[in-house]
């Protein structure tokens, strides 16, 4: 964590009412600057994959190619942003998404480091609006016991009242390899950013959402962001 972060600190009652993005920002208004105290330094390096893969293995399922396997260490370019479940997130021929379901459901990106930030973007969309929990998690989570025990718990959570609009700023890519990205990405409070992680994992041809360890939140840990002097600024409409 770096020294523009700090720890916040969450009751058993917000882990539960945030399992779902859209939870994260409404609560995160009111909690998130509670904790103030500096959080131990630690060194995050982001790392490339070693090998190049396959490319008829690493095709995504509609077909996107694996494309450029480096870090984005700036902001991927793109043929658009849009709203999806009242998060604006990117749109690129390149890197996805490829399909957009019936209810909205934006899934198949490249696989590469890039793809993977793609997807975290629309992944943080996806989980925004709760009234579609159980049927978006089905689609987007790495399947296990994890994110059955999910399931079980969305199921029992009732819908939250509607939101406008809202942009995810930026992003830092923590760790990547060839078949897992983790990153952390900025979301705005008030003056400042909360920062969430996500780490996305190739399975069956597109990169799914690991699920948190059972009685986690979705984005754990949280931490106030101060600014984005770390964070690769990128953000659309």
């Amino acid at each position: 964590m770096s020294e523009n972060e700090s720890t916040t600190p969450f009751g058993a009652g917000f882990v539960a009412a945030c399992i779902v993005i859209a939870a994260v920002i409404t609560c995160g208004l009111v909690v998130l600057f509670a904790g103030t105290a500096d959080s131990p330094k630690t060194s995050l390096v982001a790392t490339a994959p070693a090998a190049t893969p396959d490319p008829t293995t690493s095709r995504s399922t509609c077909s996107l190619p694996a494309g450029d396997q480096g870090v984005p260490a700036v902001a991927p370019a793109v043929d658009g942003w849009e709203v999806s479940r009242r998060v604006v997130v990117p749109r690129s021929t390149a890197f996805g998404p490829g399909v957009v379901d019936s209810d909205g459901f934006r899934r198949c990106f490249a696989h590469s480091p890039t793809g993977a930030v793609f997807a975290a973007y629309n992944v943080l969309a996806a989980l925004g609006d709760q009234t579609k929990a159980t049927a978006t998690a089905r689609k987007l989570m790495l399947p296990g016991p994890d994110t059955d025990e999910l399931l079980r718990t969305t199921a029992k959570e009732t819908s939250a009242t509607t939101s406008e609009p809202t942009q995810l700023a930026g992003y830092r890519v923590l760790a990547a390899s060839r078949d897992q990205v983790t990153v952390t990405v900025a979301v705005p409070v008030e003056t400042q950013y909360m920062s969430l992680t996500v780490t996305m994992v190739w399975h069956d041809h597109d990169w799914r959402l690991q699920p948190p360890p059972s009685g986690a939140a979705i984005g754990a840990p949280f931490a106030q962001v101060r600014n984005l002097a770390d964070f690769v600024k990128w953000s659309g409409l």
